[in-house]
């Protein structure tokens, strides 16, 4: 059996309308018809094409706002020069059903349509007779019912793409609500917004896939001058789904968010476009496994990672990188366990790092590093390290509750028990 569960705007009008009608859930056949009609082809995972340096070199002034680009005449503007507080506030018309985030200094209200979503799990499964889809939808349906579950949502990923913007040299960001004037000299509004959240039960496994879509629309001539759509996908049983409380799936959604939100800033703001390689390699305390170079161990608490980075150079590189010294290369290294980010350093001058936390032993890590390249006062950043297998390449998985999609492809390192 086959069954999809779309959750995007268009079905939560359908479904929602039929609820509101009738005062009762909708029926198998109504919600068929309903998903059927607004469900969207299923997710390709295509390569992505930056924005081009020429069109970045022109925006410096952006403003991200949540929720996909309207129409070019719903954003003729009057852009004002006043805003509401330092990061354009996020606050107006906020409602009952809100969650708090910050952006800077400022708190923000954020409204979430809860109730809707529901309604769309347990009417995009309804007459599924087996009774683990049916435990599945049950539980999924009641975590996504709480507000603070909400991860996928368009406040939260464009949140997340401002926090990591924010530093980057030779570009002033800012977060705004749909609500808040734009200020006059605002070269471009970067729209950020949730496409669906798929759920695609296929016999005893389930797939989910959620699709961002960002826009880049430049105000002098109102014209969307760039486009892409991020995608993250992982998979597992119906039970691992939602075994411990739904927790693999709330690792997927912080996962998915956590890589759409950086993958949207890599192809809009910095992607260096030029070809690298990067592989892990043994250190003073870490060795590595003969048979897979992407699998190391270390007895060590203060493990000392070590990579190696080679530019092979490719005629599509961009011009600067004939001028590309050693000097100019930086690095951030992270270390995740399971279920999040544990460990992080920025801008290390060589391709080694001890690090300065303890770890956990008898605990296994994944780990990556990213170059970043200063060059003419502006930082360009490479891709984090993957390993590139058919496994996983970073936003797709094979079972989530072994390691999300982000993490697949990153070096493990295992940390062995006695370790100090």
């Amino acid at each position: 059996m086959n069954v999809r569960v779309v959750l995007g705007a268009v079905v939560a009008a359908s479904l929602s309308g039929v609820v509101q009608a009738q005062g009762v859930p909708p029926s198998p056949s109504e919600t068929a018809k309903a998903a059927s009609a607004a469900a969207p082809q299923a997710p390709t995972f295509g390569e992505v094409v930056p924005m081009s340096e020429a069109l970045r070199a022109s925006i410096t002034k952006v403003v991200l706002m949540p929720g996909g680009s309207p129409t070019n005449e719903e954003i003729d503007g009057s852009y004002e020069k006043g805003s509401h507080g330092l990061y354009g506030g996020m606050v107006a018309g906020s409602a009952a059903s809100t969650i708090q985030t910050q952006a800077g200094p400022v708190a923000l209200n954020i409204p979430i349509p809860i109730l809707q979503i529901p309604g769309m799990i347990a009417g995009g499964i309804a007459g599924a007779t087996q009774r683990e889809i049916q435990e599945f939808r049950d539980a999924l349906a009641e975590d996504l019912a709480k507000a603070s579950s909400q991860q996928i949502v368009n406040e939260k990923i464009a949140s997340d793409v401002y926090f990591e913007i924010r530093t980057a040299p030779n570009l002033e960001p800012q977060v705004f609500a749909r609500e808040t004037p734009v200020p006059e000299e605002t070269d471009a509004i970067l729209f950020v917004g949730v496409r669906d959240l798929i759920i695609d039960v296929d016999g005893n496994d389930a797939i989910i896939t959620a699709t961002v879509i960002a826009t880049m629309h430049r105000l002098r001539d109102k014209t969307d001058v760039y486009e892409t759509t991020i995608q993250y996908q992982d998979r597992d049983t119906l039970s691992n789904w939602t075994e411990n409380d739904n927790a693999v799936w709330r690792d997927y959604a912080n996962f998915a968010r956590h890589y759409i939100g950086r993958e949207i800033v890599a192809q809009v703001f910095d992607s260096a476009g030029l070809a690298h390689t990067l592989l892990p390699t043994k250190s003073n305390n870490v060795s590595v496994s003969r048979k897979n170079k992407w699998e190391g161990s270390t007895k060590s608490l203060n493990p000392i990672l070590a990579w190696e980075l080679n530019l092979p150079g490719d005629d599509a590189d961009p011009a600067w990188v004939l001028g590309i010294k050693e000097s100019d290369i930086y690095y951030d290294v992270e270390i995740y366990d399971l279920h999040r980010p544990v460990y992080s350093a920025k801008q290390i001058q060589d391709p080694v790092h001890t690090v300065t936390a303890q770890l956990e032993p008898c605990q296994s890590y994944r780990w990556s590093v990213r170059p970043s390249y200063h060059v003419g006062g502006d930082i360009k950043y490479g891709p984090w390290m993957r390993s590139g297998t058919e496994s996983g390449n970073g936003n797709v998985g094979v079972k989530a509750s072994e390691a999300s999609a982000y993490l697949y492809d990153f070096a493990e390192l295992k940390v062995k028990c006695g370790a100090k």
